[in-house]
C-alpha cells in the first residue's frame, strides 16, 4: 500500500460520524420524515459515496479498515436502505466499496468473517433490477466470489409496480374520478417512494401513471421532490417519458416549466450553433414547442423569454432562438388536433389583433409576388398603432415590438425586398427601423429611418446604374462600413449585409465586407445572426439561388472555423 497517497487522499473522520447518523436516523426509510430528510440529502450522500471509493481502491483492505473502523457500519446501513440503493449511481459506487473491503486471499478468521458479510451486501445488492440487466457488468464484481445474481428480485419490482398502476389507473374511470378509493396521502407516499428510484426503467409506467393522475382534487397531491426529480432526469435524459406525462408535469408544476425552458435556452446559448436546423432539432427534441400549444404552459414560456431578452438586452442569438422556437409552436399548433386546439387568439390575447393576424400568416401563404404589398399592410398598422396619441406605455411598446421580433422572417423578407422588388422603400424601412429603434424618443427613430434612406438609396442607385465601376461601388461599401458613425450600426450592418448578398454585383464585395465587420466592429453576432437565418429560411423554402446559397454557405463556414 502506498501510505502517502492514502494519507493525501484520506476523508475526514467526522463525515463518517455525520453520515452514519444520518443512515441510523434513516434506517430502511419507513417514515415520511425519514424519506423527505434521505431525498434532501440523497446529492450530497453519493458525492461522499464516490469520495470514500476514491480513497479504498488505493489502500489494502485490512489498512482501510484498521483507518477507518465506522465504515462497515455505514456501508451496511446504507446497503439496505431502498433510497439509496436506488438513487442514480450510488447503488454501483457501494459495490464499488464493498470490493475493496474484500479480501482475495483472507489471513485470519476476521477477515474470513468480513468476506462472508460482504458476500451477503452484494448478492442484496445485486438482487436489483439495474443489475439483472446487465450480466457483463455483474460478473466484473462477483467473479471471483463465485456467486450470480438472483432474478426473484426483478420480477417483484415489475410486480410492484404493476400493482401501483392497476390500483391508481382502476381509481379513475372513464375520466371521472371515484372518491374514496385511494387516498391523496397514499398517492403522496407512492410518489416519494419513487423519488430515488425514478432512473429505473421499470418504474417508467408508473411514474407515467402518476404524472397524469389527479384524484378529483384541486390541491397538488404528488410530492414536489417526486416532480422536481422526474423533471431533473428527463431534462439530463436519463428517462424517457410519453408527450402527455411530460406536458402534464410542466401544467401541474409551474417550476419545473420554467427549469426546462431556462435549460433550452442555457443549452442553445452555450454552442456555437452552425446552422438553426440544428437549433430547432434541440428546441423540437425538448418538447417545448408542443407543450406550448396549451395556452397556460404557452404564456409561461413566453414571459421567461421577453425576460431572457431584456436580460440580455436584446442579443442576436436569444432573438434569433425565440424566432425559431415561435416558427415550431406554429408548426406544433397546426398539427395539433382540431378537436383540442385552441385559437391563435389565445396565445395572443392583448395585441392587436389584425396584426397578429397579418404576422401569422406564414410566407408560404402567399405568391412572393404579393410579400411587399404584405409588408407594407404590416408597417402600416404597425405605425398607426405606435404612433397613436394615446398610445404612451413604454411595457405596451416593449408588447408590440416583442410580437414584431418573434415573426422576424417577415422581417428578414422586408429587407430582401428593398433590394429584389422595384417599389417604393419607405413602408418597409419604417418597418425595420422600428425594429431595431422601437422608441422614438428625442426624434430617435426618425433620425435612424434617415439614415437608412440615405444608405439605402445610394446603394441601390448604385448597384441599378449600368455604368457603375467596381472602384464606385467598393467605395460606397466601405463608406457604410464606417458604422461607427450611424446613429444605429446595427441597423446599417444589417441593411448592407441583405444589399450584398440579393444584389447580383454586391456578390464581389460581400465576402469582404462580411470579413472586414467581423474583424473590426462589434457587430459580428449580428452579421451571424443575420447568415443563419438566411440560409434556414432559403433552405425551408426551397429557395433556388444557388449563387447567393453558395455565398452563404462559404462565408459560413469561414466564420465557424474563426470562432
Amino acid at each position: 500500500m502506498d501510505s502517502e497517497m492514502a494519507q493525501d487522499t484520506t476523508v475526514p473522520r467526522l463525515n463518517f460520524e455525520y453520515w452514519l447518523n444520518k443512515a441510523t436516523e434513516w434506517g430502511q426509510a419507513t417514515t415520511q420524515e425519514s424519506q423527505k430528510d434521505a431525498c434532501l440529502h440523497l446529492p450530497q450522500l453519493q458525492e461522499f459515496l464516490h469520495q470514500i471509493y476514491e480513497t479504498l481502491k488505493h489502500m489494502d483492505p485490512f489498512a482501510a479498515i484498521q483507518q477507518f473502523p465506522l465504515i462497515g457500519q455505514l456501508l451496511g446501513r446504507l446497503c439496505w436502505n431502498p433510497y439509496v440503493v436506488g438513487y442514480d449511481e450510488s447503488q454501483k459506487t457501494l459495490m464499488w466499496c464493498l470490493c475493496c473491503l474484500y479480501s482475495s486471499e483472507p489471513q485470519n478468521p476476521v477477515e474470513s468473517k468480513a468476506n462472508s458479510w460482504i458476500r451477503s451486501l452484494l448478492c442484496h445488492l445485486l438482487s436489483s433490477s439495474k443489475w439483472e440487466s446487465n450480466e457483463a457488468e455483474t460478473s466484473k464484481f462477483i467473479s471471483t466470489l463465485g456467486y450470480t445474481s438472483a432474478d426473484y428480485y426483478c420480477h417483484l419490482v415489475k410486480n410492484m409496480i404493476s400493482s401501483l398502476v392497476t390500483e391508481l389507473r382502476g381509481n379513475q374511470f372513464t375520466g371521472l374520478t371515484i372518491q374514496g378509493r385511494v387516498s391523496a396521502s397514499h398517492v403522496n407516499a407512492v410518489s416519494l417512494f419513487c423519488v430515488p428510484l425514478i432512473t429505473l426503467p421499470d418504474l417508467t409506467p408508473l411514474l407515467e401513471t402518476l404524472l397524469l393522475y389527479h384524484g378529483g382534487t384541486s390541491k397538488e397531491i404528488l410530492s414536489s421532490e417526486f416532480l422536481e426529480a422526474v423533471n431533473e432526469a428527463f431534462l439530463k435524459k436519463k428517462i424517457s417519458l410519453p408527450e402527455s406525462a411530460v406536458f402534464s408535469l410542466w401544467l401541474r408544476h409551474l417550476p419545473s416549466l420554467e427549469k426546462a425552458t431556462l435549460y433550452l435556452l442555457d443549452q442553445l446559448l452555450s454552442i456555437q450553433m452552425n446552422s438553426l436546423e440544428e437549433a430547432a432539432g434541440v428546441i423540437k427534441d425538448s418538447l417545448l414547442p408542443q407543450a406550448a400549444s396549451h395556452p397556460a404552459i404557452f404564456r409561461i414560456i413566453n414571459e421567461i423569454f421577453k425576460n431572457a431578452l431584456l436580460e440580455t438586452d436584446g442579443t442576436p442569438e436569444v432573438i434569433t432562438v425565440i424566432q425559431v422556437f415561435t416558427q415550431l409552436f406554429l408548426q406544433a399548433h397546426q398539427n395539433e388536433n382540431k378537436q383540442h386546439k385552441y385559437p391563435l387568439k389565445a396565445y395572443f390575447p392583448y395585441h392587436h389583433q389584425p396584426l397578429v393576424t397579418a404576422l401569422l400568416r406564414h410566407p408560404s401563404e402567399l405568391p412572393a409576388r404579393h410579400w411587399s404589398q404584405h409588408l407594407k399592410h404590416i408597417s402600416g398598422m404597425l405605425k398607426a398603432l405606435v404612433e397613436d396619441t394615446n398610445f404612451t406605455s413604454l411595457a405596451d411598446l416593449f408588447e408590440i415590438w416583442f410580437l414584431v421580433a418573434r415573426f422576424g422572417e417577415w422581417l428578414d423578407i422586408a429587407a430582401e425586398q428593398l433590394v429584389k422588388a422595384d417599389i417604393e422603400p419607405n413602408a418597409l424601412l419604417w418597418l425595420l427601423a422600428f425594429y431595431y429603434c422601437p422608441q422614438n424618443e428625442n426624434q430617435q427613430r426618425t433620425q435612424t429611418m434617415v439614415e437608412a434612406q440615405e444608405v439605402c438609396s445610394h446603394l441601390m442607385r448604385l448597384f441599378r446604374c449600368r455604368i457603375s465601376s467596381a472602384k464606385y461601388l467598393k467605395a460606397a461599401v466601405l463608406n457604410v462600413m464606417s458604422i461607427e458613425k450611424f446613429y444605429n450600426p446595427h441597423l446599417m450592418v444589417y441593411l448592407l449585409t441583405n444589399i450584398l448578398l440579393f444584389s447580383s454585383d454586391g456578390h464581389m464585395f460581400a465576402q469582404e465586407f462580411v470579413y472586414q465587420v467581423n474583424r473590426k466592429t462589434g457587430a459580428s453576432k449580428e452579421v451571424y445572426s443575420v447568415l443563419i437565418r438566411m440560409a434556414y429560411r432559403m433552405r425551408r423554402n426551397g429557395e433556388e439561388n444557388k449563387m447567393t446559397m453558395k455565398m452563404l454557405n462559404e462565408i459560413l463556414q469561414k466564420l465557424t472555423l474563426k470562432v
